[in-house]
Parts: structure tokens; C-alpha cells; sequence
């Protein structure tokens, strides 16, 4: 009997899940009908209406998640393609190969590498590599592993190393017990170290890459290296910023705690699994060497991201089963996010929106602080990309009209402010895991998130600033 009630409630819940998916999704129709009707100016063409029409359709459906993110990135595509396809003037193709963009492309080869650290564990190796050597101080060890989370988080997945920290450390919580005030430390500051420690490359987080495609777009290009001088240090001070936090918050004292799980060996490693791992080592630490040394080298970062793809595939380290693994949702909302940007820009929908405020006296830097709050604030609710997508050519637009502006600065902003968006489980993958393990509740997330929300931006920005006037970016 219970299976059956628990069977018929499932079903219940998914027709209740479907239903107000569909309300959603009409709701959003509707209203972007609506908006386009009383915000649209008379001189607008039927391709400005229709890019109109399909910002605030996306916006919609990415709020309400009436569909999957994912989904609305290829809807945009085909959205565009549709819907200009009939008008000479304009090139549709543009549209679809945001596919083969240069960004596209840099994530793939990120992907490429973190799939080949997973499946030859390189990744548990660098843990259980640096964890001993930082004693068993129960403060290093909450340290040590929101750095090591960090520092994973700049070429790998954010959900995929939380979810591997947080494993890696189960047998701790069966030593110390879930009410250990180190162990709710640890669940509470790993998911923030990977999604704060995914400024620091642009393959860190997607918001990064569609702060640079935005930018490639207007001619203006962020190196990889470049990107790494100013999300790099303000990531590693703010996981620093948050570990803090957490100490006071938990009360943690300098107690001694064991690492011998550290030291056990689930499975031995065979001579074949010591040769991919060796193999996976060399790709990575030259795959880094030539994004760094692009702009010396003259090599651009897309063409090396081939490296991985092509040297881990023909060396048998990743297979067509793993290729399917890949996280292609991601690509897909890239890429439907540039297409999106790319027609707001063509069409002149951000400026004319811009031009209407354009009588008030816009300050720069007050700018700056509203947008990357405003990101903050909106990623705490949605996709970060899709709040990045949608705040990076309004803010591109903006900026472009204030005499001596520096362009790249705003973008730049944006992109690093979305990572700071810790406030709920539900405000980015990587709480979301650590809280269906059950051990926190969503009320512990929210002072470290208030934290991160608050000072983040305002560091983010004195940094930024301080870096573009030193090295003078864009």
C-alpha cells in the first residue's frame, strides 16, 4: 500500500510540476506581449519587436524556470533564425554560430580537462596531497580544503568538485558526527569556495566567458592571463573573507582532528591508471602554459583548447561515453546567451533603451556598484549566465555613452559580482548539494551568503579598479 501511495503522489506532484510549468510559460508569453506593446516606440521595425519581444521572454522563462535554462538558450537560436530568416538585410548565420565561438570553444577544452582529472582521480590526488601537509588543525583543514575547492574550481566544474570534496570527506563526518561545528563548516564553506573560486578563470564560471564574448564583440579582447590577474587574487580573498567568517560562526577551535582517511586506498592504482594520470598531468600543466602565454605566443585560447580534446581522446583517457557526459547544457546557454546579446546590439534595443535615460546625469562608478549588486541580487534567483546575459549589453550600452569610460570594466564586473550569490540552496548548484546531504538547513546558508553579497561586490570592484589602472586592461 504505501508503494502505491507513494506512486500515486509522485504522479500527482508531476502533474502538478506540469500544469504550473505551463502557466508559467503562457504567463511569460503574455506579458512579454504586453511589455513589447507599451514599451515599443512607433519608428521600431518588425526585427526590433521581435528582439524585443524575445529579451523579455527570456528573461521570463529564465526567472521562472518554466523550462530548463538550457532549453531557452537553443530557443533564442532558433528564435532569431526564425524569425529573420525571411529578411535580406539581415544575416541570420551569425546567430547559429555563436556555436563556434571563440568562448564556445574555451569552455569545451575546460570540460575536456576536468572530465580527465575526474576519471584518472588527479583531483582526489591534489587533496590528498596538500590536506597533510596542513597538520590536523581543525581551522587549516576547513582552510585548506575551501582552497584546494577554489583552486579545483578554476578548471573544473563547480558542482563536480563539491560534489567530490564533500565525498572525499564522508569519513570525517562519520568520526566527528553531522552536529561537529567543523563538519557544518566544511558543507557550508566548500559549495562557496568552488562558486566563489570560479572567478578566477574565464573557465571558471560561465558568467566569465560571457563578460569576454560580450567583449570580443565589441573589440575589445581579455587574455586569459589577464582575467586570472583580477579574478584570481579577489576569489582567494574572498574564500579567506568567508573562512573567517565561518571560524567565528562555528566557534571553531585549534582542535586536533584525525586525516588517516586521507591515506586509504579504495581501489589500487594499476600501471595503466599511473600512466593516464601521468598523461592527464602533462596535458593540463601545458594546456595552462599556453593559455597563459597566449598573448605572447600569439596563440589564441580557443584553437589551444583543442589540446585536451584532441590529445585526451587519441591517448584513450576519455571516450565517447565520457564526451556524452559533458555538461552541453552549459554550452547551449552560452551560446543562446551571445546570440541574444549580439541581436540587442544589432538591433539597437539596449540603446534605445539607454538613449531614454540618457537625460539623467549617469555616474560612473555609482553605475558600477548598482550593476554588480543588481547581478548579485538576480543570480541569487536565477542562472548566474542567464543574469549575466542579460545585464552585460544593457551595462555595455550604458557605459558606451559616458565620455571616457572605460568599456571593459562593467562586463568585467558583472561577470565576477554573479559569482557571489550564495544566499539560498537554492542560489547556485553547489549548495544545492551540500544541502541534500542533509546535515545543514537553508537557514545556515544565509549569513555567509548576506556576507558574500555585501562585501563582495565592493571588493570586486576596488580590485578590478586597481587592476585596470595598474595594467591597464581594455
Amino acid at each position: 500500500m504505501s508503494d502505491s501511495r507513494s506512486y500515486s503522489l509522485s504522479k500527482y506532484t508531476k502533474k502538478i510540476e506540469r500544469q504550473t510549468k505551463t502557466i508559467f510559460f503562457l504567463a511569460t508569453l503574455v506579458l512579454s506581449f504586453f511589455l513589447v506593446y507599451v514599451l515599443r516606440d512607433e519608428s521600431f521595425t518588425s526585427t526590433q519587436d521581435y528582439t524585443l519581444f524575445l529579451l523579455f521572454m527570456a528573461i521570463g522563462l529564465w526567472i521562472t524556470e518554466a523550462i530548463p535554462p538550457f532549453a531557452v538558450g537553443i530557443l533564442i537560436i532558433g528564435f532569431l533564425v526564425f524569425s529573420m530568416g525571411s529578411n535580406p538585410d539581415i544575416d541570420v548565420t551569425q546567430y547559429v554560430q555563436t556555436w563556434s565561438d571563440g568562448v564556445i570553444w574555451l569552455f569545451l577544452g575546460g570540460f575536456f580537462l576536468a572530465e580527465g582529472m575526474r576519471k584518472t582521480q588527479l583531483d582526489e590526488s591534489l587533496l590528498k596531497f596538500i590536506l597533510p601537509k596542513l597538520g590536523g588543525n581543525s581551522k587549516n583543514v576547513l582552510l585548506g580544503l575551501m582552497m584546494v575547492t577554489a583552486a579545483l574550481s578554476m578548471l573544473m566544474s563547480n558542482t563536480a568538485t563539491t560534489s567530490m570534496i564533500l565525498a572525499s570527506i564522508a569519513p570525517l563526518i562519520l568520526t566527528l558526527g553531522k552536529d561537529s561545528p567543523l563538519i557544518k563548516a566544511l558543507i557550508i564553506g566548500v559549495p562557496a569556495a568552488a562558486s566563489i573560486g570560479g572567478m578566477g578563470t574565464i573557465i571558471g564560471s560561465a558568467p566569465n566567458a560571457i563578460a569576454v564574448g560580450a567583449l570580443e564583440g565589441i573589440g575589445i579582447r581579455i587574455s586569459f592571463i589577464e582575467w586570472m590577474i583580477i579574478g584570481m587574487p579577489a576569489a582567494l580573498l574572498l574564500v579567506y573573507l568567508f573562512y573567517k567568517l565561518l571560524v567565528k560562526k562555528y566557534q571553531l577551535k585549534t582542535q586536533q582532528i584525525s586525516l588517516d582517511f586521507l591515506e586509504t586506498e579504495v581501489v589500487p592504482l594499476t600501471q595503466e591508471d599511473k600512466i593516464k594520470k601521468n598523461i592527464v598531468l602533462v596535458v593540463l600543466v601545458g594546456t595552462l602554459t599556453l593559455w597563459l602565454t597566449s598573448q605572447w605566443t600569439g596563440i589564441p585560447v580557443a584553437v589551444v583548447s583543442g589540446v585536451p580534446i584532441v590529445l585526451l581522446t587519441m591517448l584513450g583517457i576519455i571516450d565517447s561515453e565520457d564526451v556524452r557526459r559533458l555538461p552541453w547544457d552549459t554550452l547551449m546557454l552560452v551560446a543562446g546567451g551571445l546570440s541574444l546579446g549580439l541581436a540587442i546590439k544589432e538591433q539597437g534595443i539596449a540603446e534605445y533603451f539607454v538613449q531614454s535615460i540618457n537625460h539623467f546625469e549617469l555616474n560612473y562608478y555609482v553605475m558600477i556598484v548598482i550593476f554588480g549588486y543588481v547581478s548579485v541580487v538576480l543570480s541569487n534567483f536565477m542562472s548566474n549566465t542567464a543574469a549575466t546575459t542579460i545585464l552585460v549589453p544593457v551595462g555595455i550600452s550604458l557605459v558606451s555613452i559616458i565620455p571616457g569610460a572605460n568599456v571593459a570594466f562593467l562586463p568585467v564586473v558583472i561577470g565576477l559580482s554573479a559569482s557571489c550569490a550564495l544566499l539560498l540552496p537554492v542560489s547556485t548548484p553547489p549548495n544545492a548539494v551540500a544541502f541534500s546531504m542533509g546535515i545543514v538547513g537553508q537557514k545556515e546558508f544565509f549569513p555567509g551568503g548576506l556576507f558574500i553579497g555585501l562585501l563582495g561586490p565592493l571588493i570586486l570592484i576596488l580590485y578590478t579598479i586597481l587592476s585596470f589602472s595598474l595594467f591597464n586592461f581594455g
